[in-house]
């Protein structure tokens, strides 16, 4: 790193430290524990660990992402057990095959109920799914509705 590169990560560091305070992030802490047994066909295993997740900032995100969380709070240490995952992306034919044998409804084709979202209005309790448009402008970040919108029967 250059020597202006090292000034401004220096001051990125007194910025964050003195504006955002500490971090309030335990490191992960990855699992030891070791596959149970041999790999099935082109899958590999992901060990799981322990982690910090929900809100940063009461709601206010963090200094990276100033951005409205409530609803990932409060911060809370979560364990994942080890699984094994594909090595390479699930075609749509893969995919297909699997809902097949499996009978699998994905939540975008679940109808959602009053329970569930409560203060949803009456004509969105049905299946879909929330989809990314672009704007065709610059916009403010405060509001993720101006590019984020629920559609029915998306899946």
């Amino acid at each position: 790193m250059d020597r202006l590169g090292k000034i401004l990560a220096g001051l990125l560091l007194i910025y964050r430290t003195g504006v955002c305070g500490a971090p309030e992030f335990a490191p992960t802490i990855a699992n030891k524990d070791s596959p149970p047994g041999k790999a099935p066909e082109s899958m590999v295993w992901v060990p799981g660990g322990e982690f910090m997740m929900g809100a940063a900032m009461n709601g206010g995100g963090s200094c990276e992402m100033p951005m409205a969380s409530n609803d990932a709070g409060p911060s809370h240490p979560v364990r994942v057990d080890g699984f094994w995952t594909d090595q390479t992306t699930v075609t749509n034919e893969q995919f297909e095959k699997f809902v097949k044998a499996t009978d699998y409804v994905t939540i975008a084709e679940r109808t959602p109920t009053r329970e569930k979202l409560p203060t949803a209005p009456e004509q969105n309790l049905v299946a879909g799914s929330v989809v990314f448009t672009p704007t065709d402008h610059e916009v403010p970040l405060n509001d993720h509705l101006q590019w984020w919108s629920y559609v029915r029967r998306a899946n």
